[in-house]
């Protein structure tokens, strides 16, 4: 849960959001066993939102998280009223593959520069500048934080680089071709591990989808732009309320 952000966490809240954040079976504080499979993580947050009544929600989904928020969509639209995607994949065959550089990186214990290279631009000065303050706001957090995600089995996860596709899964991409939800892809100019590029590439097929890109910035848009991310999503949720 430590990865998010606690600035971009406080603005959703300030947008008027009840925001709720979890750690996923044998992650961080959750008990079971660990898995990166989009599935059973959709599992998860499905059998979460029933078990806490929370009836229809804006499901939101970062990286691996937005590949298990599409499989909730798919599996219980029931519960869904907006998708939120952070700096993921869409299913199917990519136009842009990510860079190995990503999975040289999800296999060791990161420093500051690994954190630029991951989540930012580091040849931009204001993405680099974001980069520390985002550090620093995360690493308050820490002296509480849930137990990290083993870097070495979160590399061997991900395997050893670029797939394409990334996300198999035929009958997700027909979701999202015929959903009357509506659906909001926060992006990134330069995301080293799911190219914007690809929303770009289905925008003519996906009917309800939403693209927002943010300049010189990489695979964690919403730590570089806590604020305006946060307030971009109030703006989609209240207009497609309209």
């Amino acid at each position: 849960m430590e990865s998010w952000d606690p600035v971009f966490l406080d603005g959703l809240a300030q947008q008027g959001f009840q925001v709720t954040v979890f750690d996923y079976s044998g992650l961080g504080r959750s008990t079971g066993e660990k898995s990166y499979n989009p599935g059973v993580l959709a599992k998860d947050t499905i059998e979460l939102i029933t078990a806490l009544g929370l009836g229809k929600v804006a499901l939101g989904g970062w990286s691996i998280g937005g590949v298990a928020a599409q499989i909730v969509l798919a599996q219980a639209p029931q519960l869904v009223s907006h998708l939120v995607l952070i700096a993921t994949t869409p299913p199917g065959k990519l136009a842009k593959m990510g860079e190995p550089l990503f999975y040289e990186l999800a296999k060791r214990e990161n420093d500051f520069e690994d954190f630029v290279s991951l989540f930012f631009e580091p040849d931009s000065a204001s993405s680099r500048a974001a980069a520390e303050r985002s550090w620093a706001r995360l690493a308050s957090n820490r002296e509480d934080a849930s137990p990290a995600v083993p870097h070495e089995w979160a590399g061997a996860q991900l395997g050893d680089g670029p797939k394409n596709p990334v996300f198999p899964v035929d009958a997700v991409l027909h979701v999202l071709k015929t959903t009357d939800i509506p659906v909001l892809h926060l992006g990134a100019d330069h995301d080293i591990a799911f190219p914007v590029e690809n929303w770009y590439a289905l925008s003519d097929q996906l009917p309800t989808l939403h693209i927002v890109t943010f300049p010189s910035s990489g695979h964690g848009p919403q730590l570089q732009y806590p604020r305006t991310a946060a307030k971009h999503i109030a703006a989609f949720v209240d207009a497609s309320n309209d």
